[in-house]
């Protein structure tokens, strides 16, 4: 299978798994559509980066907590407990992307 589509497939996947709660609690749709193509895009990013001197089942969690930081200063002027949410989320599915992109490569 073609990298590109495996990413955008592995990107759907976490966009979805990400959104789930927030569909649920009936949060912002914008908030929501931003949080499905963030994680769709990064998958792409993860599965097809390959950085230095870093583990490859660590490189998922620290690029998504990187992309991740600006949304956390942007939510915690309004929400505070979203952060710690928010940068779970990012660790935890970066790390599961870049598990998914190694092992389905």
């Amino acid at each position: 299978m073609d990298t590109l589509l495996l990413s955008a497939i592995i990107g759907i996947a976490a966009g979805v798994i990400d959104i789930i709660p927030m569909v649920i609690q009936k949060l912002d749709r914008r908030a929501t559509i931003s949080a499905f193509l963030q994680y769709f895009f990064i998958s792409i990013i993860i599965v097809n980066i390959d950085l230095p001197h870093i583990v490859w089942w660590l490189q998922g969690g620290l690029i998504s907590v990187a992309f991740a930081l600006p949304v956390v200063v942007l939510v915690s002027a309004q929400d505070r407990k979203a952060v710690p949410v928010i940068l779970t989320m990012a660790a935890v599915l970066g790390t599961l992307i870049g598990l998914a992109g190694h092992f389905l490569k």
